[in-house]
C-alpha cells in the first residue's frame, strides 16, 4: 500500500467523537437537525465547510454535497473517533417500484464519480463489511412498521447529465436509485475498516416523464427530517448493533 502524503488525523482541540454517528449529506436534513433537534447537550465543531455536532453519545455531521466533499468529512470523522457512520441522504429512483417519499437501504454501488478508486483494496468487498450494520438499520426499520426498499444504487459526479437512456440502461440491470455520495463513502470505509451504512430518502422518480421533484415540497422535507431524528434516536441505544 503506497505511502500518503496526507494522513487524516486529531489535532490539538479537536474532540475525541463517540463511536457512532450520522453523516446528514443534504444542506436541508442538516438545517432541520440544528433547528429542531441540536440539545444543550450537543457542542458545535468545525468540519472544514461543514458542521459537526455531538453530545458525547452521538455525533451528526453534514452537509456534504457530493463525494468528494463526502468523503473528506467521513476522513476526518474516522480520524476523531467514529467507527459506525450511517449516511442519511437523499436519492432519485429509476424504477417504479421505488416511489418519492419511500426509504430506501443500499446494497451495493455502480461507481460513476471519481473518488472511490483511489481508495481499492485487495479482498473483501464493502458490502461484506457493512452487513452488520445494514441489518441492524433493517430491524430498526421493520420494528418500526416502516416499509423499505434494498438493492444497488447508482452514484455519479454529475446530477446535470443524468439522462432517460441511463436511467432505463441501469434500470435494466436492477439498479434501484442514483446518489452522489453512496459509492465513494463504501469505499473509504472499507479502506479504513469502519463499519457504515446508509439510509436514504427518495426525493424524485427519475424513471418518470416527466420528471418529478418531490423534494420541493414541504411535506416531503419534513417527513425526511423525521426520518432524521428517528436515527439520531436509534443510534443513542447502545446495542445498536445488536439489533440484527
Amino acid at each position: 500500500m503506497e505511502q500518503a502524503i496526507i494522513e487524516p488525523t486529531r489535532v490539538r482541540g479537536e474532540p475525541q467523537l463517540p463511536p457512532v454517528g450520522i453523516l446528514a449529506v443534504n444542506p436541508t436534513d442538516h438545517q432541520f437537525f440544528i433547528n429542531k433537534l441540536v440539545t444543550k447537550e450537543m457542542k458545535k465543531y468545525f468540519l472544514f465547510n461543514s458542521n459537526l455536532h455531538s453530545d458525547g453519545k452521538i455525533f451528526v455531521a453534514g452537509p456534504s454535497v457530493g463525494a468528494p466533499m463526502a468523503v473528506l468529512n467521513l476522513e476526518k470523522l474516522i480520524a476523531l473517533g467514529a467507527e459506525t457512520i450511517i449516511l442519511y441522504g437523499w436519492c432519485g429512483s429509476l424504477n417504479p417500484n421505488l416511489r418519492a417519499m419511500d426509504l430506501f437501504l443500499p446494497s451495493w454501488a455502480k461507481s460513476e464519480e471519481g473518488t472511490s478508486s483511489h481508495y481499492m483494496i485487495e479482498g473483501g468487498t464493502e458490502a461484506e463489511r457493512n452487513k452488520i450494520c445494514q441489518a441492524s438499520l433493517e430491524s430498526w426499520l421493520t420494528s418500526q412498521g416502516n416499509q423499505f426498499c434494498s438493492g444497488p444504487i447508482w452514484t455519479t459526479d454529475a446530477p446535470y447529465r443524468e439522462t432517460y437512456e441511463k436511467v432505463e440502461k441501469y434500470k435494466r440491470e436492477g439498479i434501484m436509485a442514483v446518489d452522489m455520495e453512496y459509492s465513494a463513502l463504501c469505499s473509504v470505509a472499507a479502506y479504513r475498516r469502519v463499519q457504515f451504512a446508509s439510509l436514504m430518502f427518495v426525493s424524485d422518480e427519475l424513471w418518470r416523464k416527466p420528471w418529478r421533484p418531490m423534494f420541493k415540497y414541504k411535506e416531503f422535507r419534513i417527513k425526511s427530517g423525521e426520518v432524521l431524528a428517528g436515527l439520531c434516536e436509534l443510534l443513542r441505544n447502545p446495542n445498536f448493533m445488536e439489533l440484527s
